[in-house]
């Protein structure tokens, strides 16, 4: 049986929809499809997707995340109790201009994580979208499913609690419903058969963007309480689940936009700064056996950090982009696991994208492109550890 704690090629979780389910998800929006016709098309693209990652060989597998709109619906619809806003306009971009931060007003209308929504009374679970999405996927495949869990940082980021205490006196009590939550979604994951659950956690480079840092201070937070409220429900979600791998996947952002002047997906971002500000107090504490970090760009510093990873975790290193078609090359990225390795031991690292690939209804590189980044992906595993389990 295949050790998911330390395989040398992992992924982040969305992943390029076929063309057909692009059409059909268009035709959707328009109300030129129903919505059964949209969910037949998820089926079978998501049962093409798993057969093709199987045949790459790859050791863990995802639906590509094809059933949701954005990531953070693994939550947000899993959950009761937000205001949910009556028009959408929570995708808008300050700026679609290439090689840009690109903001988003996250006050604008629109879901509960996308958007930063009061609450209306306390939450509770009405479905567990990311045990829903296994049950399926798991029943198409014979590699292991991974699935991807919502932090609870990146939910207390978008929560506006200073509209909400009449339901919640401050954060520390929201952030115990929201662990208890997560928690119960973790369990039924697991006793469904999970053995990889991924927490996305966006949200912690936050704590070393200074305009994210003075947007908390403008609110009357405390940058440092919310960092050690998000440590200890992070490490809390995830306690005495013995035989289950848990990865935690960080990020600055991935948005895409078309250049205008090349007509190709060319790279955004949401975050800045490197993760020198953060590591020794974030990656030193967190208990997870797989850190996936970001390391396709400058943006993202040096491997010096990888240093504060603990004894036993991985570092899964993110060398490979979904922003760019254009694929790395065996060299460059042998150059730069070298690299890594002064500072971890390559016994200790993996490799991965950078994020995932953007999912139905973004802008995406063409799938092609994205298949052979993980033929790559797997050549340089192979090359390097001698196998990719």
């Amino acid at each position: 049986m295949v050790d998911l704690k330390r395989i040398r090629v992992d992924q982040v979780g969305s992943l390029c929809p076929p063309q057909h389910l692009q059409d059909v998800f268009a035709r959707y929006q328009r109300g030129a499809a129903t919505s059964q016709e949209l969910s037949d098309a998820q089926d079978n693209a998501i049962s093409t997707i798993l057969e093709k990652q199987s045949a790459l060989g790859l050791p863990v597998v995802t639906d590509g995340e094809l059933r949701r709109r954005n990531f953070q619906e693994s939550f947000g619809l899993s959950v009761s109790g937000f205001d949910q806003a009556a028009e959408d306009k929570s995708m808008e971009k300050t700026t679609t201009a290439p090689l840009a931060r690109a903001e988003q007003d996250f006050s604008a209308p629109g879901p509960a994580i996308q958007t930063r929504r009061k609450v209306v009374e306390r939450l509770r679970l009405v479905r567990n979208v990311p045990l829903e999405e296994y049950r399926i996927s798991s029943k198409l495949s014979k590699t292991p499913v991974k699935v991807s869990v919502l932090s609870p940082d990146r939910v207390s980021q978008r929560f506006e609690w200073e509209r909400s205490t009449s339901v919640y006196a401050d954060m520390d009590a929201f952030m115990e419903d929201v662990v208890k939550i997560t928690r119960q979604m973790v369990t039924e994951l697991v006793d469904a058969g999970c053995s990889y659950i991924q927490i996305d956690a966006p949200g912690y480079t936050a704590y070393a963007d200074a305009i994210s840092l003075e947007r908390m201070r403008a609110r009357g937070e405390d940058p440092d309480r919310n960092l050690e409220r998000s440590i200890s429900a992070d490490n809390a979600i995830i306690k005495d689940f013995p035989g289950v791998t848990f990865g935690i996947h960080f990020c600055k952002g991935n948005a895409r936009t078309i250049d205008p002047k090349t007509g190709k997906v060319v790279p955004q971002w949401h975050r800045e700064g490197s993760y020198d500000a953060i590591a020794e107090r974030v990656f030193s504490q967190l208990k997870h056996d797989r850190l996936l970090l970001e390391y396709d760009d400058e943006r993202s510093g040096g491997f010096g950090p990888l240093k504060h990873i603990p004894q036993g975790a991985v570092a899964v290193v993110g060398l490979v982009t979904t922003k760019r078609e254009d694929v790395e090359s065996t060299d460059v990225l042998k150059r730069r696991l070298d690299e890594a390795s002064k500072h971890i031991s390559i016994d200790r690292l993996a490799i991965s994208p950078q994020c995932g690939f953007g999912g139905v209804g973004h802008i995406v590189i063409p799938e092609a492109d994205m298949w052979r980044k993980f033929e790559r992906l797997m050549e340089v595993a192979t090359g390097v550890w001698g196998s990719v389990n």
